[in-house]
């Protein structure tokens, strides 16, 4: 299951709330271990969001950097034909 930030940090969130309520030692203590552990799980979503981010504009720049040498060699090409006939 995928889950994002924005939902662990809102379990974690209400996890601290909770902890911050709480009258009761052992209630309290519950509280801080959930909320340790969404912020943990948050935390790890957040870090796939934004390596996957990274990832997705490292993967355009490169398709960018493809098509603008393909083009450049097929000007290029365009070119060396032009003058050939030129020459001719």
């Amino acid at each position: 299951m995928n889950q994002s930030f924005t939902f662990l940090d809102a379990r974690a969130r209400e996890a601290e709330a909770e902890a911050a309520r709480a009258t009761l030692d052992n209630v309290r203590e519950r509280a801080m271990r959930s909320a340790t552990t969404w912020r943990t799980m948050a935390d790890k979503a957040l870090k796939v969001e934004s390596d996957r981010a990274r990832a997705e504009v490292e993967r355009l720049a490169r398709k960018a950097d493809e098509l603008a040498q393909e083009q450049a060699a097929q000007l290029e090409q365009e070119q060396v034909a032009h003058y050939s006939q030129a020459a001719e």
